[in-house]
């Protein structure tokens, strides 16, 4: 059953036709308000969300659907032990579509790997967010008319920052594209996504630490908070919470046609007062999530009616339980420990992409 996982599970092609849907939604609501009637999508968040969650219930509440599921593992029988695999298994007799949120990375796939009906990846931990990356490239298509030649600052966690690794992957596949990467030492992106995305793609990308610095040579700006959750020491987060705070004064010196995205919630990293700048654009960046989301479940619905099996584990192979300790693999029952091995011959975990020791 074709699932959203990974933003690159879809072409460049599926991407702009999503766009072109949801662009057409957002200005005729009326002709979409029965397309999902009588379907149902269950949402199944095992971690606190507003915006992704409510979106999804908005999307499809407004295609005419319905909604069922839970707003955190507590509610679930997560708390019993039961598995993701058969949590899946059961809402499949439920529902028509599953949006999931976990903690845990690579849980979005595990579920896609047993359910019966499609599944989407609500965000997985540290791991990918492709949702959220719909709702930005719709809102850099929409103010900026291209997603093409375009420089693009990334600031602030990019380490954990799900939302930034999935939009480096979406934007990885345009020309003219070049990443300025603005984060402290410790929360730079980390080496796989610069070596097997950026890299790999040959896109132009410099580092700094210096947000004042990179803000004049921008187009987009997209500012991460630094995420409490993702951290093993209160200590090393208090350190380095207030790293960036974008202000009115600094948006002087950045180009007077230059977007400011946030995949939010923010806490501090950009200033209330930036709010009435025409350049910023996260709230709108939100109401494009709601269409974008309206697309995707119109296109997944309709896929599902003639469903191609995809055939898991053609090309990866065994090996010993994955280190990482946010991994699905650490707590999912009998999954096996699957690796796909890279372009220069390294092997990485299937469900979390963590290197293998």
């Amino acid at each position: 059953m074709r699932s959203l996982i990974d933003i690159t599970d879809f072409s460049v092609e599926e991407l702009y036709d999503l766009i072109k849907t949801a662009v057409h939604i957002s200005e005729n609501p009326d002709l979409y308000a029965e397309k999902c009637r009588h379907k149902k999508l269950a949402t199944l968040f095992f971690e606190p969300s507003t915006r992704t969650r409510l979106s999804f219930e908005a999307a499809m509440l407004e295609l005419g659907g319905s909604v069922i599921g839970f707003s955190e593992a507590s509610a679930s029988s997560a708390t019993k032990g039961e598995s993701i695999a058969d949590t899946a298994k059961i809402v499949s007799c439920y529902a028509d579509v599953i949006a999931m949120r976990s903690p845990k990375e690579g849980a979005a796939l595990v579920a896609s790997m047993n359910a019966k009906v499609p599944v989407i990846n609500a965000g997985d931990g540290g791991h990918h967010h492709p949702t959220q990356t719909l709702a930005d490239l719709l809102t850099i298509y929409r103010e900026k008319g291209r997603l093409d030649n375009l420089t693009v600052g990334m600031c602030g966690d990019l380490k954990y920052g799900r939302t930034v690794h999935s939009l480096i992957a979406a934007l990885s596949r345009y020309t003219g594209i070049k990443i300025v990467l603005i984060s402290p030492k410790e929360l730079e992106l980390p080496t796989f996504v610069k070596r097997e995305i950026v890299e790999k793609a040959g896109m132009d990308y410099v580092e700094t630490t210096s947000l004042e610095d990179a803000l004049p040579t921008l187009d987009v700006l997209y500012m991460t908070r630094i995420q409490r959750e993702r951290f093993d020491s209160a200590e090393e987060y208090e350190r380095l919470k207030d790293s960036y705070v974008l202000t009115v004064e600094k948006m002087a010196n950045a180009k007077s046609d230059m977007i400011v995205l946030h995949p939010l919630p923010r806490v501090n990293e950009i200033s209330v007062k930036v709010d009435d700048d025409p350049r910023a654009c996260y709230f709108k960046q939100a109401l494009n999530g709601k269409y974008m989301r309206m697309a995707l479940i119109l296109k997944l619905l309709e896929e599902a009616k003639n469903p191609v099996k995809e055939a898991y584990g053609k090309n990866y192979v065994e090996g010993h339980k994955c280190t990482n300790n946010k991994c699905v693999s650490q707590t999912e029952q009998e999954l096996p420990s699957l690796y796909k091995r890279t372009a220069d011959g390294k092997l990485r975990c299937v469900y979390c992409d963590k290197e293998a020791d």
